[in-house]
């Protein structure tokens, strides 16, 4: 398996794979018009254009030979600052795996890279929304050490989902 950073080549391959995991997990929650202009914002190329060339998200890919078979989005600042006392959280915005591979440790790769970057650039905390009933994706993010700080909401079009957001405190190294 493969780690690298995504560039404007990646787009197509990282909107696709975006979208399929999420419709794996999620599409029978929503409603064929909520769903479909959620994705267009969120998963269409143009988007992923956007956030790879902007300066808020960082993309770290997973690729086994040639394939896209996963994917982790950071974004500073984080959206959740207003739940916690933590100084500079970021947040895990994305943390998606090819729905055929997942089980693999394929997000375990992506998570441990994920908590190395944020105590690289000096953040204390790593912050994420998941979805109230995704109890696998709970699970995963409790052996990392993430806690529930507070029930937030997700909406994707007139559907307004229970969320919980999860924070990670991050211990600093300190220089000998």
């Amino acid at each position: 398996m493969i780690l690298r950073e995504a560039t404007p080549k990646d787009t197509s391959a990282l909107a696709e794979l975006g979208r399929a995991s999420f419709c794996a997990t999620f599409e029978h929650l929503y409603k064929p018009e909520d769903l479909k202009a959620f994705l267009e914002d969120v998963y269409s190329d143009r988007s992923v254009a956007e956030e790879i060339a902007g300066s808020q998200c960082v993309h770290r890919l997973a690729y086994d030979g040639e394939s896209l078979i996963g994917f982790c989005k950071l974004r500073v600042p984080s959206w959740y600052t207003a739940h916690s006392d933590a100084a500079d959280p970021i947040a895990l915005g994305q943390l998606y795996t090819d729905p055929a591979r997942t089980g693999q440790g394929i997000g375990a790769r992506l998570m441990d890279w994920a908590i190395e970057y944020a105590r690289s650039n000096n953040h204390d905390a790593i912050q994420l929304s998941v979805y109230a009933e995704n109890f696998g994706a709970q699970r995963f993010y409790q052996r990392y050490g993430f806690e529930k700080i507070a029930d937030i909401t997700f909406e994707v079009g007139e559907q307004i989902d229970p969320e919980f957001l999860y924070e990670l405190r991050l211990q600093q190294e300190t220089q000998a």
